[in-house]
């Protein structure tokens, strides 16, 4: 049990939220703090990471190791193959990881760790670049590496001063900020990331494309402009999408009837049993390419209040249709 004489006090609501608070600020402070301490050696640190033929390999004990496996996974996932090794690890064989044609990035607030710091001569005897990630200029990690990024911070938001979190915090900042300047050097696009996260809410928008998820062929409810109202109704009743497209004889689409507008025709009070799919149709209907992006659809609809879309070729021929329900079953809404 803690012997802070503090402690009760401590266990109102307004003074968590105060250490909230101060951890917030202490946390802010220390993140803009690396704003006006980086320089020339993080454009170097940038360089030599572009110049690798092999991957980054990031290191780190406790907590710095944790912000070291995010460290990786971000810059792989923004075009700079990387990979975290465990240093304990490395040091009973994990170190066969490293080749010549990667660079290791080790990370430590205080860079004495011993199990990260008795691997480091022998990463250098391999010849592979070393960037430190220290709070320490003057540490073992500082002078074993070729280019030295500082993460340092006044002062923990632990009110012990203890526990690693300002720290932690800079350290994953200085990560981000290496990642992004690298992504941007590359000229990294959205394509490239849609690659890396085929499997995300994201990938899925910048890859899935109207023709991978339209209906077609059969299952495309269309109607010539003389068919009648009731053979209307009933192509829109088997298709089952509250919509069908009304097609000249050359294939192409000239027309759109949906729920929407039969209730409107309901309205009126017409005798829709003498009319044709001419005559109820909404003439211009939108249209995409099966070329186009999901995403794209989506936008279509909700701009225009719609939930339908048809898709055509270069020449206005129908050959699909793409509804909200479709969208939502692939998940790119």
């Amino acid at each position: 049990m803690s012997s802070r004489p503090d402690l009760p006090s401590a266990a109102t609501p307004e003074a968590m939220l105060a250490r909230a608070r101060v951890t917030f600020d202490i946390e802010a402070a220390a993140v803009l703090g690396l704003k006006d301490r980086v320089g020339p050696s993080f454009v170097d640190a940038v360089r030599k990471i572009l110049d690798v033929r092999g991957r980054v390999v990031v290191m780190g004990m406790g907590k710095s190791g944790h912000v070291g496996r995010k460290i990786a996974a971000t810059l792989a996932s923004t075009g700079t193959p990387a990979m975290f090794v465990h240093p304990a690890e490395a040091s009973h064989g994990d170190l066969g990881m490293i080749k010549a044609v990667d660079l290791v990035l080790a990370i430590s607030n205080s860079g004495e760790v011993e199990e990260l710091t008795v691997i480091l001569p022998v990463v250098k005897r391999q010849g592979v670049p070393l960037i430190g990630m220290t709070g320490r200029a003057d540490s073992t990690l500082a002078r074993h590496a070729d280019i030295v990024l500082d993460s340092g911070v006044e002062k923990e938001a632990c009110p012990l001063n203890l526990a690693p979190t300002a720290s932690t915090t800079a350290q994953m900042a200085l990560g981000d900020a290496l990642a992004v300047a690298l992504l941007d050097a590359r000229g990294f696009g959205t394509d490239d990331f849609a690659r890396s996260h085929p499997g995300g809410a994201l990938g899925r928008k910048l890859l899935t494309h109207v023709s991978d998820v339209m209906r077609s062929g059969d299952d495309v409810p269309r109607v010539p402009p003389e068919a009648s109202f009731t053979d209307l109704m009933r192509e829109m009743s088997a298709k089952g999408l509250g919509a069908a497209a009304v097609v000249g004889a050359d294939g192409r689409a000239i027309g759109i009837f949906t729920d929407g507008d039969l209730r409107r025709q309901v309205e009126t009070g017409a005798d829709l049993r003498a009319l044709t799919a001419r005559d109820v149709m909404h003439v211009g209907p939108r249209t995409l390419r099966a070329e186009a992006l999901a995403a794209e659809a989506a936008e279509v609809m909700e701009q225009h209040r719609i939930t339908s879309v048809l898709v055509v070729d270069a020449s206005g021929v129908l050959i699909g249709v793409l509804s909200i329900n479709d969208l939502m079953r692939a998940k790119v809404i």
